[in-house]
């Protein structure tokens, strides 16, 4: 027998599969952060791990069935085809998953006060029918319908958290957990029809698309407290989108060839939405002198229109030289309006309208070149550029309410884009065991804002100088990346990567406030990975990898006070794996992963403290059992510990994994 023939247990050929699987988790310490963290149940879990069959049920006509279904991770699956050679397919499909998330609040370090929202994690469902038809008959047009349900339902979790007083003081912070509600619904319709006469290949598709959303963030502000109030902000949405598309590609010579493509899209929008305080979620507005800043009655609707050109030119002057110039061109035009009752204590609500329009014209030209006319080199080059400008106009919006409040708004900004990217790099085959890849690339976005109408003074003396405050903005990085793979031996592998980014933002507000052009940031990374890859001997395979990464943001705030720190993501990961043959039937299978990121620094009596304090170690061991030819067992083993240092050690949490699966092949 071949290897293939022994790890699938003998020589006959099974193209069918069901495999049942049974597992479950052990965990003490928060619960939601392992779901959240490693997305499944905290609980048991089973059912069909995998399921194919496929066989000819009449001349040239294939039957397909895929899936699986795992209970309890509401995790499901089953895709039904037929298909018939020159004549065409029929397919439907049902799918569903299920996202974890941590809906707890935060901590507050000097009086160790946590505020959790359950032990499970909130649960955000994800779902898809659809049908698909296919007709594909020889030196025919091909036409293809498919017809799309998709929904999310559920919950997740917002680091938009409600105020608490931490220490029963004065003293207000964002500790309290807060979550959204989600339900969303949506139905697309699409026709596509594509063709080919002699060297042109040309297509055209409709699309149709429809949803609702019916969404609300809900916060508890101030738990616990004789004034806490519960928040619920609710957005809907309902919209209906059409695209109609084409495109074309012709071999104009055997070495030149054209593409193109036209889009057109057409969205219309209608939302509604409230922002009320009660005593519970979901309850009417009531005025309340302890009420925050509110609404409710909101309606409006936006309207947008889109207008897409691609051209893209294939051409190969010499065998080992390409050169590809290609050019995008967007036009876009949106308009909104909204009305509804501003509330504020036990004020009487205020009305409000707001209107707004949008128009925005984008010119992309990208130009790529190949060459490998040389040994043992390949080259390539890019440039990309895109001109833009656009116009924007804003009138009314949220205002006062008893005199209290912003006024509303007017203004009118005409605004000029012009994006730069130039990349290029070598791979170079130096001898049969070294390969060295080395590229690097140079962006800058720059964006010029000319505020011709602006209701909010810029003037030192202003208390209110956004929205029209910013006049110019440059966002500039510098990439450069370096990979060596090395093979000293036959069996053995590595492979060297180090990456260095540089980016900055400029910002020059309105010469009106006296300030000038500043460096609003400043992010510098370095990038570290070293892989191994080891096979001792043909039963043996030994695998390691390392990553460093440091990276840091850096701002003006931070030189000021210390309520702002300067930004650190640095953190490092080992992992190993190794697989072993034991014999012709056993194979086992070991792995490790270390994650460690440090930058947690504790300053929440002067402000809010960000960055990731956390370590996390795991281990797992597999070992498959082909039993029979047909039968092939498998048990798992795994074990996690998590400490998480922003929560005081309330997120820390230590789990046992189960599995076993049993697959009958036939």
């Amino acid at each position: 027998m071949t290897p293939e023939q022994r790890f699938e247990g003998g020589t006959n050929a099974y193209i069918n599969w069901i495999e049942f699987s049974a597992g479950g988790f052990i965990t003490e310490g928060n619960k939601a952060q392992f779901q959240q963290r490693h997305q499944t149940s905290g609980g048991a879990f089973g059912g069909i791990e995998d399921f194919h069959y496929q066989a000819n049920i009449a001349t040239n006509t294939t039957l397909s069935v895929d899936g699986h279904a795992l209970f309890d991770n509401n995790d499901y699956k089953l895709s039904l085809g037929v298909a018939r050679e020159k004549l065409g397919y029929l397919r439907f499909s049902y799918s569903e998953f299920r996202t974890w998330y941590n809906g707890d609040g935060g901590f507050y370090p000097p009086s160790n006060n946590w505020h959790p929202l359950s032990g499970d994690a909130l649960t955000l469902d994800r779902g898809e029918i659809s049908f698909e038809a296919g007709l594909t008959l020889e030196n025919m047009p091909k036409i293809t319908f498919k017809y799309a349900h998709q929904h999310r339902d559920g919950e997740k979790s917002s680091t938009s958290w409600g105020f608490t007083h931490p220490t029963g003081g004065a003293l207000v912070r964002g500790l309290s957990p807060s979550f959204y509600e989600i339900n969303e619904r949506s139905d697309s319709f699409q026709l596509d029809v594509a063709h080919r006469i002699k060297t042109t290949d040309f297509g055209v598709g409709l699309r149709y698309e429809s949803g609702k959303l019916d969404n609300a963030l809900k916060i508890d502000q101030f738990p616990g407290e004789p004034v806490e109030q519960k928040i619920t902000d609710r957005q809907g949405t309902t919209y209906g989108l059409f695209n109609v598309h084409t495109f074309t590609e012709t071999w104009i010579k055997k070495n030149l060839m054209l593409s193109s493509g036209l889009s057109y899209s057409d969205l219309n929008n209608d939302f509604s939405g409230s922002r009320i305080y009660g005593s519970d979620f979901d309850v009417g507005y009531v005025p309340s002198a302890q009420n925050g800043l509110g609404y409710y009655g909101l309606n409006g609707g936006s309207h947008m229109k889109e207008y897409v050109m691609d051209l893209n030119l294939l051409a190969k002057p010499s065998p080992h030289f390409s050169i590809v110039p290609s050019l995008r061109v967007l036009k876009e035009d949106s308009d909104a309006n909204s009305s509804g009752f501003e509330t504020l204590g036990a004020n009487v609500a205020a009305p409000f309208t707001g209107n707004s329009d949008r128009g925005i014209l984008d010119v992309r030209e990208r130009l790529d070149l190949n060459y490998n006319g040389i040994t043992n080199w390949v080259f390539y080059a890019r440039g990309d550029w895109t001109e833009g400008e656009g116009n924007l106009t804003e009138n009314g919006g949220l205002g006062q309410v008893n005199g209290i409040g912003i006024p509303p708004i007017q203004r009118e900004t005409e605004d000029h884009r012009f994006f730069q990217k130039y990349s290029a790099g070598a791979r170079w085959y130096a001898i049969r065991e070294v390969t060295l890849d080395a590229g690097g690339y140079y962006k800058i976005n720059h964006y010029d804002y000319d505020n011709q109408l602006d209701s909010t003074p810029n003037g030192s003396a202003s208390a209110n100088r956004y929205p029209a405050y910013l006049i110019m903005q440059d966002f500039e990085t510098y990439d450069g990346n370096l990979r060596l793979t090395l093979r000293p031996l036959r069996n053995v592998t590595l492979v060297s990567r180090y990456e260095y980014q540089l980016s900055t933002i400029q910002t020059k507000p309105d010469p009106i406030s006296g300030l000038e052009e500043v460096t609003s940031s400043r992010m510098t990374s370095h990038i570290i990975a070293q892989d191994v890859s080891w096979s001792p001997w043909p039963r043996l395979y030994l695998q390691t990898g390392f990553n460093y990464v440091l990276s840091q943001t850096k701002t003006p705030a931070s030189d000021f006070t210390q309520a702002i720190l300067d930004s650190q993501n640095n953190y490092w990961t080992v992992n190993f794996s190794s697989g072993l043959v034991l014999d012709d039937k056993t194979d086992l299978n070991l792995s490790y992963f270390y994650y460690r990121a440090g930058n947690y620094n504790d300053n929440s009596t002067v402000g809010q403290p960000y960055g990731a304090g956390a370590e996390e170690n795991g281990v797992t061991a597999t070992i498959v059992r082909r039993l029979t030819e047909k039968l092939r067992l498998t048990l798992k083993y795994g074990y996690y510990h998590f400490t998480d240092q922003t929560s005081g050690g309330h997120n820390d949490y230590d789990t046992h994994v189960l599995f076993a699966s049993l697959q009958y092949r036939f």
